[in-house]
C-alpha cells in the first residue's frame, strides 16, 4: 500500500519478478552480501520495509536486526555493540538521532562495523545530509523510489561521495523521463517537470481501481508519477517535491522542498514541512511547521530576517508555527494531509 501522505493510501499490484529483481539491483548497489548485519525497523507493509531492508537482505544472504519500532539509544547501543554494517532509514529517523545525539553532547556516532548509511522514502535536504556523514563519517547515500515501481528508480553509487541531494543514477531495467505537466512531451535535460516512468519493477495497477489506475497510465506504458524532478547531463536526478504539493503564490510556483531548505538551516530546527493554504482570490498562503532540536528556543524575528535574505518574498511563510513533532506516518513520511487541515484553522 501506498504511504497516503497526501491522498487516501491505495493498493499497489507489484508482481514477484519485479520484487526479486529490486533486491537483486538493491543488493548489488551497496554489495551487499552474507558477511552484513541489516538494521531493520522500517515497516514492512510499504515498499521501503518489505523490498529494500527485508527482501534485499534475504536475496543477499545478510543477517537483519529486527526492532518493532525506532529507539535512538537502543540504535547508538546496537551500531556500537552488535556489529551493524548497513543502516537505512527515512530522513525523519536520521533526524531523530541527531537530535538524541545532541541531547547526550555526542557529535560522532560510535558504529565500528558501519560501512553503509542510506535514506529514502522522502526528500533530503543538505543540511540534514551534512550533518549525517559528519556524525557517521560515511557518505549518506539516497535514492528515488516508489510504491508503484516496487523500490528504487534512481540510486546514488558506492565509493561516490556527491555533495548535493540528487537520488543518483537509473538503476537496470529502469526508464524515467521529464515531462511538461501539462502536455506530457518530454523536456530537455536540466528542465523541470514530471517524472513518468516505466519499467521492469512497474505496477500492475491499482488494486481493485481501475479509475484510480487510469487516471496515472500514460500512452507506450509510462507510469505519471506525480513528483517534480530534473535530470542532468551527467544522468543525476534531482528531485524536488510533488505536483499535488506545489504551492501557487502570486502566480508564482512555490516548491516546499525549497522552503524547508532554507528553514532547516535556521539555528535550532530539527526539520520542518510547508504546506499551502488555499485564499479567496485563487492564491495560496506559504505555511510553515518546525519542529525544534532538544532544549533549543525558536527566534521568529530573527529568523524571518535570515529568511528574506534566502528566498524570494514570494516564497517567505505567512505564518511559521512550531510544533513538538511534526506527525509522521509510520515509515517516517510527513503527514502533510493533517499540516494543511491544521494550517486552515490558523
Amino acid at each position: 500500500f501506498t504511504s497516503g501522505t497526501t491522498g487516501d493510501p491505495k493498493g499497489v499490484m507489484v508482481t514477484h519478478e519485479a520484487l526479486i529483481h529490486f533486491a537483486r539491483v538493491s543488493a548489488a548497489s551497496r554489495n551487499l552480501g552474507p558477511q552484513d548485519r541489516c538494521y531493520a525497523f522500517v515497516p514492512m507493509t510499504h515498499v521501503f520495509g518489505l523490498a529494500t531492508v527485508l527482501l534485499t537482505s534475504l536475496y543477499a544472504g545478510a543477517q537483519l536486526v529486527l526492532r518493532p519500532q525506532f529507539d535512538p539509544a537502543e540504535l547508538l547501543d546496537t551500531l556500537e555493540h552488535h556489529g551493524v554494517t548497513q543502516l537505512q532509514g527515512p530522513p525523519a529517523l536520521f533526524s531523530r538521532l541527531l537530535g538524541h545525539l545532541q541531547e547526550l553532547g555526542i557529535e560522532h556516532s560510535q558504529a565500528p562495523a558501519l560501512r553503509y548509511v542510506y535514506t529514502g522514502a522522502g526528500p533530503l535536504d543538505l543540511t540534514l545530509k551534512q550533518r549525517v556523514e559528519a556524525a557517521f563519517g560515511q557518505t549518506l547515500h539516497h535514492g528515488y523510489g516508489l510504491s508503484e515501481y516496487a523500490g528504487s528508480v534512481h540510486l546514488t553509487r558506492l565509493g561516490e561521495q556527491r555533495p548535493d541531494t540528487s537520488v543518483g543514477y537509473r538503476v537496470e531495467d529502469a526508464e524515467v523521463q521529464v515531462t511538461d505537466p501539462a502536455s506530457g512531451r518530454p523536456l530537455p535535460l536540466g528542465q523541470r517537470g514530471e517524472l513518468w516512468m516505466r519499467g521492469r519493477g512497474l505496477m500492475r495497477g491499482y488494486f481493485r481501481d481501475p479509475q484510480a489506475t487510469a487516471a496515472v497510465m500514460r500512452a507506450g506504458g509510462w507510469y505519471a508519477s506525480g513528483d517534480l524532478g530534473e535530470l542532468h547531463a551527467d544522468g543525476a536526478l534531482f528531485v524536488v517535491g510533488r505536483l499535488k504539493e506545489m504551492i501557487i503564490r502570486s502566480g508564482f510556483n512555490v516548491y516546499p522542498a525549497e522552503v524547508e531548505l532554507a528553514l532547516n538551516q535556521l539555528p535550532g530546527v530539527q526539520r520542518s514541512a510547508v504546506v499551502g493554504r488555499p485564499e479567496k482570490d485563487g492564491n495560496e498562503e506559504v505555511i510553515a511547521f518546525v519542529e525544534l532540536s532538544p532544549g533549543t528556543t525558536f527566534d521568529e524575528a530573527a529568523a524571518r530576517a535570515r529568511l528574506r535574505e534566502q528566498l524570494a518574498p514570494y516564497k517567505l511563510p505567512s505564518h511559521i508555527v512550531v510544533v513538538a513533532e511534526l506527525p509522521t506516518s509510520t515509515n517516517g513520511k510527513v503527514l502533510k494531509r493533517q499540516l494543511q487541515e491544521r494550517a486552515a484553522t490558523l
